[in-house]
């Protein structure tokens, strides 16, 4: 019999677990579905074609999708643009590129009773008959896939939904998710972008490169941070016990932050860089996550989470001096506070927001508003069929914090009952709830390949 791997989501994770898959050795005849609604895989939200040549986070030698060949996209980049350095920030559209060429790879590489169907569709929902038969994965268009196991690589889905900006919904001068459409910029129309985070950034790079230019952008959030620097910093550079120091402590948030520091402080006295402790932490943040208890895991998205990811996201040199020239020249403009209502005035937003520093009401006088929050990985608050059907069926259950899908070992998703798997998987951010660290491609990659090798027979 041909055993039936269906994979929801083309984007990084979907693409790197299909293409690991195909590379592995099975004996067992395999049958791979990669379930895509849009035209090409390897791409998703991060890397999909754009107008503005949006440029990769991190450097193009820390970026390879093969674990087993670290330099893999270094090359690739290098056959883009000859000279190409391991420190580059490359476009982001040529990694939807490399993801894509990967896959076709595997498949010209693939045994011949391994194969791979592209299925250009939308998935809606997941039946499973009972717990020893197979699933069946319905899509939009009527059809359905019988898998032997289901894994879900959805990615990231759209932003919340805002309380401040509910009467905006479906007024042409709010936009809630950046990402569902272009763009489209008015000459000097007064821009608002809600959030100063990486999105954010992006939308400004557009607006400044757009033929007609806004006259003024404005940057608002509860703090007003907005992602520092990368540097040349070496990631495996820092020594010592810091594992000792991090996971040798009761599991206390305040310990894990103060040891962070310590770590940092360290780290710049042997002559490196901050972000050298920032990475180490980064690689033990699963396993300090899951020593947590709940009510720790709480104060850190209250208090903590907002500072760990301005420090953890950042940014590409020329991307922050871009930034930092318009703040300069006033036509970027960020501001930390809270919005507490927006009225209509005339043909323009009113938007009052009370100041974090003075705590004294303000206002912004805008022709638009974007959404630039980031993704809301909340599963019970997704409009997504297929994760509303997976909740109400009890086949999947959120988890408290509202970070994603409760999830066993390999990604096997948790039901109603509290089982894992062992045919359904996730695989991508929604693994947020149990590890923390899920967004980035290296991680994820290393999540795709543990998976890969477990439905293989391999680990």
């Amino acid at each position: 019999m041909i055993r039936t791997i269906a994979v929801v989501g083309g984007g990084f994770s979907g693409t790197v677990l299909a293409s690991r898959l195909l590379r592995l050795s099975s004996s067992q005849p395999m049958r791979i579905v990669l379930v895509e609604r849009g035209e090409r895989v390897g791409r998703g939200v991060a890397y999909a074609v754009r107008e503005h040549p949006y440029l990769l986070n991190v450097p193009a030698g820390r970026m390879s999708a093969n674990v087993a060949d670290p330099q893999e996209f270094l090359r690739y980049a290098q056959h883009r643009r000859p000279g190409c350095m391991a420190a580059d920030f490359v476009p982001r559209e040529w990694y939807g590129d490399y993801l894509e060429e990967s896959l076709r790879a595997a498949q010209v590489d693939a045994p011949s009773h391994v194969r791979l169907d592209v299925v250009r569709n939308r998935a809606v929902g997941v039946r499973r008959p009972d717990r020893a038969a197979p699933l069946v994965l319905e899509l939009e268009d009527g059809g359905a896939v019988l898998a032997n196991e289901v894994v879900l690589a959805t990615g990231n889905p759209p932003p919340a939904h805002l309380s401040a900006t509910q009467p905006l919904n479906g007024h042409p001068a709010y936009v809630h998710d950046p990402w569902a459409a272009p763009l489209r910029f008015r000459a000097d129309e007064r821009l608002l972008l809600i959030g100063t985070g990486l999105t954010a950034v992006d939308v400004m790079l557009a607006a400044d490169a757009a033929g007609d230019r806004p006259s003024v952008v404005h940057l608002l959030s509860r703090r007003g941070l907005v992602p520092p620097q990368q540097t040349g910093f070496r990631p495996d550079a820092f020594r010592g016990d810091g594992a000792a120091v991090l996971l040798g402590a009761p599991p206390s948030l305040r310990r894990i932050v103060r040891a962070v520091r310590v770590l940092a402080a360290e780290a710049e006295r042997a002559g490196g860089d901050w972000r050298e402790a920032i990475t180490f932490v980064r690689n033990l943040a699963p396993v300090l996550w899951q020593r947590l208890p709940e009510s720790e895991r709480r104060r850190f998205l209250r208090h903590v989470r907002v500072y760990w990811d301005v420090h953890r996201h950042r940014l590409p040199e020329s991307t922050v001096q871009q930034v930092e020239q318009h703040r300069r020249s006033g036509w970027l403009k960020v501001h930390s506070g809270r919005i507490e209502r927006i009225e209509y005035g005339g043909e323009a937003l009113n938007v009052r927001f009370r100041a974090r520093d003075s705590g004294e009401p303000r206002g912004l006088e805008v022709d638009r508003i974007v959404n630039c929050t980031g993704p809301d990985y909340a599963p019970q608050r997704s409009a997504d069929p297929l994760i509303r059907g997976l909740l109400s069926d009890g086949l999947a259950v959120p988890d408290l914090l509202g970070l994603g899908l409760r999830t066993g070992p390999n990604g096997a998703v948790v039901d109603a009952d509290g089982c894992a798997g062992p045919h359904l998987y996730c695989l991508g951010p929604m693994l947020r709830a149990d590890h923390w660290e899920a967004t980035a491609a290296l991680e994820l990659r290393d999540h795709a390949d543990r998976l890969a090798a477990h439905l293989t027979g391999g680990g």
